[in-house]
């Protein structure tokens, strides 16, 4: 039984699915006070943090849509909200080689395990920028002309704890934008970024885009799906 810390884009198939049922799981659990798993150190993290669950369970939603996979089992759970737990099973640097070595002889997730920190930062830019203008300018120096201060755990660490956080609605249009300028070209000639109706809408629009035309940055981006999960 596992619920994984980092972003569901790097799961594959199988461990995106099996992830979504161990979390219905634990909210049966949690919720009708059985006791099987109860005392699993999974089901204890989570304990008192049901908003937290439910914010987990629409991120692997999200990325499940974005696959093809449809998901009928909504999870709404507003314990805590706000709130996340404070321990890990693993820190997030850990889940990466735990699914590595999984990985070896299996299908990969949409997005490529991250070979160095570098690789991590290109992967996660646009769910940072929709988050903090700050840490994302900050972390872009440090990435350009300091390497030597973006460890693999420190980043990894400081990155998992910001995805975290709600993007704020300027933030989270200022982010789509920057992503739409990868799929404009093969737009509609009549449509603008400013015709979509809301953020899902256009959020839609590049997903469908990026993935008729191939754009490996965006299609190797969290913000792809993860965005959808907070509107």
């Amino acid at each position: 039984m596992r619920i994984w810390d980092i972003n569901p884009g790097y799961l594959n198939n199988q461990s995106l699915l099996g992830e979504h049922r161990e979390l219905h799981g634990i909210v049966s659990i949690l919720v009708n006070k059985k006791k099987g798993y109860a005392r699993h150190p999974e089901t204890l993290r989570w304990q008192g943090f049901g908003w937290a669950l439910a914010r987990r369970h629409a991120l692997l939603r999200a990325e499940m849509q974005l696959r093809g996979f449809h998901d009928r089992t909504p999870v709404e759970f507003e314990q805590s909200a706000g709130l996340w737990p404070g321990a890990f099973i693993d820190p997030p640097a850990g889940q990466f080689d735990i699914l590595a070595d999984k990985y070896k002889t299996k299908e990969p997730g949409r997005i490529p395990l991250p070979g160095n920190v570098q690789e991590f930062w290109a992967q996660h830019k646009y769910s940072i920028l929709a988050r903090d203008q700050q840490v994302y300018s900050s972390l872009g120096r440090i990435m350009a002309t300091d390497i030597s201060r973006a460890t693999f755990e420190r980043i990894t660490m400081t990155v998992t704890h910001l995805m975290r956080v709600p993007p704020s609605e300027g933030m989270l249009q200022n982010a789509l934008q920057h992503m739409w300028g990868y799929v404009s070209a093969y737009k509609n000639p009549d449509s603008q970024v400013g015709d979509f109706k809301d953020a899902d809408a256009l959020l839609a629009a590049i997903q469908d885009l990026a993935k008729r035309h191939d754009i490996t940055y965006l299609l190797c981006s969290t913000a792809l799906s993860e965005l959808r999960a907070w509107q």
